[in-house]
């Protein structure tokens, strides 16, 4: 499947998704807007914005997004996004020394070689800016949920019988993700330079229970089925 196609054809699929697990997002929004912070009169850039969901419930004014996807960049306009880019982040250019913040929700696991990409990045920030890893740790139940239905090409399996959400995320997008672990990441920014770290985390709870109720944002990011990596320039 071509990079910039992963995400076309399942744009619907992907907001109803997280509708229809409606606690599950709310923990992961709360967990967005924490690691955002306050971010009046910042400008901000959204690598992989994808549909704009989570951009839709912060002041999307503020918010430049690139996006491989058009089916998913088209709803993230409609939302209010800025989508300046339509492509991988691998092959468009960034100014330098320009962004408060740069994210990417959940885009690095679509991506194979990290740290050119998170080189640019950094280089795009300003002093002081700060560049947000938002992720599905590969070694969490989370991950190793994904990556057992992308081995088995199915969640339906007796293995997994009695452990799987009702509602699990879609096999066709955890299929065609790579992840990576939260230490991969944190080494390849180290290794650019990066010393100042934050990091938050949340659905603490086996992926069967993730959904019954929202989770608070905690510190941390050695438990959480997602996590948030804060790299200060």
């Amino acid at each position: 499947m071509d990079t910039k196609q992963k995400f076309d054809g399942y744009a619907a699929q992907y907001d109803e998704w997280f509708m229809e697990n409606e606690n599950l997002f709310t923990s992961e929004l709360r967990l967005f807007q924490k690691a955002l912070g306050d971010i009046s009169g910042k400008k901000l850039l959204s690598v992989g914005c994808g549909s704009g969901l989570f951009e839709s419930y912060i002041d999307c004014s503020l918010v430049e997004g690139i996006e491989p996807s058009e089916d998913m960049g088209k709803i993230a306009e409609k939302r209010g996004v800025n989508v300046i880019k339509y492509g991988v982040i691998e092959d468009i250019d960034l100014p330098e020394n320009t962004y408060d913040i740069i994210y990417y929700n959940g885009s690095s696991s679509y991506m194979e070689n990290l740290e050119p990409v998170y080189e640019k990045s950094l280089r795009a920030l300003k002093k002081g800016g700060k560049l947000i890893l938002f992720d599905v740790p590969k070694e969490s139940a989370f991950g190793f949920m994904y990556l057992l239905g992308k081995s088995l090409n199915t969640y339906d399996h007796e293995y997994l019988e009695g452990t799987m959400p009702s509602l699990p995320y879609p096999l066709a997008l955890a299929s065609s993700g790579v992840w990576h672990s939260t230490e991969e990441k944190i080494d390849i920014l180290k290794k650019l330079g990066v010393s100042n770290f934050t990091y938050y985390q949340t659905l603490v709870k086996n992926p069967l229970y993730t959904n019954e109720e929202p989770e608070e944002v905690i510190e941390g990011y050695k438990s959480g089925g997602y996590v948030a990596i804060i790299a200060e320039k």
